[in-house]
């Protein structure tokens, strides 16, 4: 059986090489959304079809036709050459796509290219103190007066709000319709009157998330996805893009190559880490499922190619599994370090300027935060595997 790609697609990888090593000095180490050496690589990853790739050139994207193979082989490059593969955040892995689907052709538009090409960064409103895993029971209100949403309530957990330009919020539009039915998806600045914006600081010691308040918020009507009432649908699509952005198996994959090149030069008694039983059969397992997360990952990408393939119970996989095994990966590399394994912060032995300890808590915080891991597998068994469903107490919705 031959497994190759044949050699039009090796030709494509020699391309892609190429292009790797005579620009790798242009490549950001590391860089938030106002990066401004992370959107130039960006600019020039779409330029050559790398990022963006099948978002039409209307849009700001590479206007590439699908191509499962090509996607994979570029996912395997960067991540071997450790080099990142672009801006992500919740307005390109999550906004983009579901705008494609359901926005008007002003709103793909108006947004499209902007959050492609790191101009516009976006937060998304969703989860409410009283509305976390059960979403469909917020109630931040949006009442239309005249041409204007006037919107109060609140919103928490809102990553990156302290840097965000617009938000995609979900709000109450219809407060006698089932919860279900009464949701509105709503966009609109957030430089707007009337918000605040409160910091939290979660485990890796850093603000990413925050609370954010509505106070009289006005919102230019048109500026809303889908019909007034049907902004669950669109949250569902939201959520589905969501699930397979928070453990992308490529990254993890990057991470896993980072981690045998650690333990390559660690050492116990004399020996590599990498050559002592023990922590060699942690790696491997820990590779196995890295292995079987990125052919998860074909089953969703062939998706886009085969209209009638159903992988919602797949991208669930992605969340539930891709969290907690990076929560894993992570702390192998702490385990490798030793003693220095455990500085933080502005500790002088630490190493790898504390990404290992970072990522550790970041992704225990994200085995929660999308939908719990218990949440997931909950969905997983009645959904997916047909199991009965959760009991309801007496009184439930």
């Amino acid at each position: 059986m031959d497994l190759s790609y044949g050699p039009e697609y090796e030709a494509f990888r020699d391309e892609l090489r190429a292009f790797m090593s005579a620009n790798r000095h242009l490549a950001p180490a590391a860089g938030g959304p106002r990066d401004e050496k992370a959107r130039a690589w960006q600019r020039l990853l779409i330029a050559h079809g790398y990022t963006a790739r099948t978002i039409p050139t209307e849009y700001g994207g590479a206007g590439q036709p699908p191509d499962l193979l090509k996607s994979r082989i570029i996912a395997e490059e960067f991540a071997s050459a450790r080099l990142s593969p672009g801006l992500g955040g919740q307005g390109i892995s999550m906004l983009v796509p579901t705008l494609l689907e359901m926005g008007t052709e002003q709103q793909k538009r108006d947004f499209i290219p902007s959050t492609l090409s790191g101009e516009t960064v976006w937060c998304q409103g969703y989860s409410e103190p009283g509305a976390g895993s059960d979403l469909a029971a917020l109630r931040t209100s949006a009442v239309l007066k005249g041409d204007e949403w006037i919107i109060n309530g609140q919103k928490i957990w809102t990553s990156t709000a302290h840097l965000a330009d617009w938000i995609f919020c979900l709000v109450r539009t219809e407060p006698e319709a089932p919860k279900h039915l009464g949701i509105s998806f709503l966009l609109f600045r957030m430089d707007t009157p009337g918000i605040e914006i409160r910091p939290l600081v979660d485990m890796t010691m850093n603000a990413n998330f925050n609370e954010v308040f509505f106070t009289d918020v006005r919102v230019p009507a048109h500026q809303i996805v889908g019909r007034r009432g049907d902004g669950w649908k669109v949250a569902n699509v939201i959520l589905g893009n969501e699930r397979d952005s928070l453990a992308d198996p490529n990254i993890a994959q990057a991470r896993l190559n980072a981690l045998v090149e650690l333990m390559k030069t660690e050492t116990l008694d004399g020996r590599r880490l990498i050559d002592q039983p023990v922590y060699r059969d942690r790696l491997m397992r820990i590779q196995g499922r890295v292995m079987a997360m990125k052919y998860n990952e074909l089953r969703v990408l062939s998706s886009k190619l085969n209209r009638g393939q159903d992988t919602a119970l797949a991208r669930m996989i992605v969340k539930l599994q891709g969290t907690e095994l990076r929560h894993e990966l992570e702390g192998l590399g702490i385990d490798v370090m030793g003693e220095r394994g455990l500085a933080y912060g502005a500790n002088p032995h630490l190493q790898d300027k504390g990404a290992w300890q970072v990522h550790y808590m970041y992704y225990l915080g994200l085995i929660i935060g999308g939908g719990t891991s218990q949440i997931q597998k909950n969905i997983i068994a009645e959904r997916g595997l047909g199991l009965p469903r959760e009991p309801k107490t007496a009184g439930a919705a």
